[in-house]
C-alpha cells in the first residue's frame, strides 16, 4: 500500500512539474518583467517578483481544486476537458514555436504581480488547463488516500514551480545578460515544442476517455 502511494506521488509530482515548468517557461517572462521593473528599485522589484509568484500559486491551487466543481456546475465532461485543455495548450506551443509573440500584455503604474505577472503570465490559460486536466484524472482515483496523496503531490509541483519562476525573475538581469536574446529564443522554440508534445498527450487521453464512456 505504502510502495503504491508513493509511486502515485512520484507520478503525478513529476507529471505535473514537468507540464508547469514547460508550458509557464520562466524564462519568457524575463524580457516582460524586466520593462516592468525598469523604474524601480531592486528592493522593489524583488518584492513584485514575491508576489506574483504568490498569486501565482494561489490561482493555480485554486484551480486545482476548484475544477472538478466548475466542471460538474457547466456539465462538461472530464474527456471535452482534456480536448479543450488540449489544445489550449498546443495552440501556446505552436505561437511560440513558430515565433508568434504570446507575452503577456504590459500592465499600467503602481504594482503588476498580479496582472500581468501572475495572471495572465504564470497563471495563464495553458497553466489553469493543465491544472484542471490534473484535477479530472484525480477525481477519476479510487481511494479517499489516493487522492490526498494525488492532490498533495501536485499542490508540491505547483510550489515548485513558483519557487523556479521566483528564481528566474530574482535573477533576470543576470540571466538575460548571460543568454542573450538569441539564447531565449531557443529555449522558447525548444519550449514550444515540449508544449505541442504534451497538448497532444492530453487531447489523445480526453478521445480515450471518450470512447470508454461512449
Amino acid at each position: 500500500m505504502v510502495d503504491s502511494l508513493n509511486r502515485l506521488a512520484i507520478s503525478f509530482f513529476l507529471g505535473g512539474l514537468i507540464s508547469l515548468l514547460t508550458i509557464t517557461n520562466p524564462l519568457s517572462k524575463i524580457p516582460v518583467f524586466l520593462s516592468l521593473a525598469a523604474d524601480l528599485e531592486v528592493g522593489a522589484t524583488s518584492r513584485e517578483a514575491r508576489r506574483a509568484c504568490f498569486y501565482g500559486f494561489l490561482l493555480l491551487t485554486v484551480g486545482l481544486f476548484a475544477g472538478v466543481f466548475i466542471l460538474e456546475a457547466f456539465g462538461i465532461s472530464f474527456g471535452a476537458l482534456r480536448i479543450a485543455g488540449g489544445l489550449t495548450v498546443a495552440l501556446i506551443g505552436y505561437r511560440m514555436l513558430f515565433g508568434t509573440s504570446d507575452a503577456a500584455p504590459a500592465g499600467g503604474n503602481g504594482s503588476f504581480a498580479f496582472f500581468p505577472l501572475a495572471m495572465p503570465g504564470i497563471a495563464g490559460p495553458g497553466a489553469l488547463a493543465t491544472v484542471i486536466g490534473i484535477s479530472s484524472e484525480i477525481a477519476e482515483l479510487s481511494g479517499g488516500m489516493r487522492r490526498v496523496t494525488a492532490y498533495a503531490a501536485t499542490v508540491a509541483s505547483i510550489a515548485i514551480t513558483c519557487l523556479v519562476i521566483w528564481l528566474v525573475l530574482h535573477s533576470a538581469r543576470w540571466v538575460s545578460r548571460h543568454l542573450g536574446a538569441e539564447g531565449l529564443n531557443v529555449v522558447a522554440r525548444l519550449t514550444g515544442f515540449l508544449l505541442v508534445c504534451i497538448g497532444v498527450q492530453f487531447v489523445g487521453s480526453g478521445v480515450r476517455t471518450f470512447m470508454a464512456g461512449a
